[in-house]
């Protein structure tokens, strides 16, 4: 039996290689003006993305363009609910001139990594989702505290990354520490393979843990990220595991 997965990439973040991953994906999360993101930017991506037939998703980050949503921001409650609120909005209209439907909603960077273990900051991305009366799937890890708030609220999808190394607690080794990413094809399916066929991933300190998934990302703004892609397509098809 024919095994199926999703690979996805944050797009629309000015890297000027999104029509070359384009091909490569069956979904993206686009960046919707919190780290990076016009309406210009927005709309392209979107048009990219409704050619290929890739799932459209949002993109939403700490408003903090200089930092590129990288570092976790001091905010209350609210101001952080209307942040990422107003984000949306102005994704969701792109959506309904390019006349196609939200997917899903991703967060970025710093956000992601911090509303996966504070209970506050992920009670503020619900609430800012769940403003929108739709329920778009939310992409979370796997057994985070967003994925514990949001579970009863929001379809979820599980995300792995393909191109981020893990500590032995599961989290994502932070960018400022050596060796945080992987850059090599190679490395990038060895990683997959063994999150796909296993549910584990080995972390920095040569651990095996486990991780579910069922959508793996790979970053737009990592070196060689297409010919990576490309190196995992093939190697997926010649284990008969479809990227649809």
């Amino acid at each position: 039996m024919k095994r199926s997965i999703d690979i996805n990439a944050d797009l629309g973040e000015g890297t000027g290689i999104d029509a070359a991953l384009m091909p490569y994906l069956t979904s993206c999360s686009i960046a919707c003006g919190g780290h990076f993101g016009t309406d210009e930017s927005m709309r392209e991506t979107v048009g990219l993305a409704k050619l290929h037939g890739v799932k459209i998703g949002a993109h939403p980050s700490f408003p903090d363009r200089d930092n590129f949503g990288r570092k976790v921001m001091t905010m209350t409650k609210e101001s952080l609910t209307d942040s990422i609120y107003f984000q949306l909005l102005k994704f969701l209209a792109v959506c309904e001139s390019e006349e196609v439907k939200l997917n899903h909603i991703k967060l970025h960077g710093a956000l992601y990594n911090y509303a996966a273990k504070d209970a506050p900051t992920s009670d503020a991305v619900v609430e800012a989702i769940t403003q929108l009366n739709m329920r778009p799937v939310l992409y979370v890890p796997y057994n985070s505290v967003l994925h514990k708030k949001a579970e009863n609220l929001l379809p979820l999808c599980f995300e792995a990354f393909i191109d981020r190394r893990y500590d032995d607690s599961g989290a994502l080794v932070p960018r400022t520490e050596a060796d945080a990413l992987i850059v090599s094809a190679e490395e990038a399916w060895r990683q997959l393979k063994l999150m796909v066929l296993e549910g584990k991933v080995i972390t920095g300190s040569g651990k095996k843990i486990p991780v579910q998934a069922s959508t793996y990302c790979i970053h737009s703004d990592t070196p060689d990220s297409v010919e990576i892609l490309k190196y995992l397509r093939k190697m997926l098809s010649n284990l008969n595991i479809e990227v649809a």
